[in-house]
């Protein structure tokens, strides 16, 4: 379970024997019988978060599946002539969704999209790797990432989330990570 996660119970009188748990934000609900003793309680929000957590571990892709993601995106909407070195879901970036250092050919990805779906990923990898070929958002940076067909579609679900997290009373407001980028290195960040 993520370090950042909040456990909420909620407790119903309409639920007679049927326990379920999901993630809201940064908060995980585990909703449970009204009727069930405090021992009960806590038991099954511990059964709860594994399996939540297990089922979560099945959907993340490990960094081999994301580096060959990006090779496939790179090839079919970037000409596949600047491949990436190296790419890897990194738990450091709370600001921003993805990174590039093109000198190094490296991309790190959020694990913050890891649960999105994989059309925003992908928007997200593709965004990362027109920076192998254009470092800065100019015009011709832009063209590159429209090539991919969900890009403002995609622009618009990040763009959503990032409202929706900040919003109250969902979560904590909004607190930029105190990360720094060196001066080889560009990023995709939240806005």
């Amino acid at each position: 379970m993520p370090s950042n996660t909040k456990i909420e119970v909620r407790r119903s009188p309409r639920r007679r024997r049927t326990v379920s748990a999901y993630r809201d934000g940064d908060t995980t609900v585990v909703l449970v019988p009204a009727t069930f003793s405090r021992a009960e309680e806590k038991r099954w929000v511990g059964r709860m978060l594994q399996r939540l957590e297990a089922r979560e571990e099945r959907r993340r892709p490990g960094d081999g599946e994301l580096h060959d993601r990006a090779v496939e995106l790179a090839r079919r909407y970037l000409d596949g002539t600047r491949l990436p070195d190296s790419v890897r879901w990194v738990d450091n970036q709370n600001s921003r969704w993805g990174s590039c250092t093109p000198d190094t050919r490296t991309i790190r990805i959020s694990r913050r999209v890891a649960g999105m779906p994989e059309w925003v990923v992908d928007y997200v990898l593709i965004h990362e790797l027109a920076h192998l070929f254009i470092p800065h958002h100019g015009r011709e940076f832009w063209e590159l990432v429209h090539r991919y067909p969900k890009a403002e579609r995609a622009r618009g679900y990040l763009e959503g989330f990032s409202a929706g997290s900040r919003a109250e009373p969902c979560g904590p407001e909004f607190v930029p990570d105190e990360e720094t980028l060196d001066s080889t290195e560009v990023a995709l960040e939240e806005e």
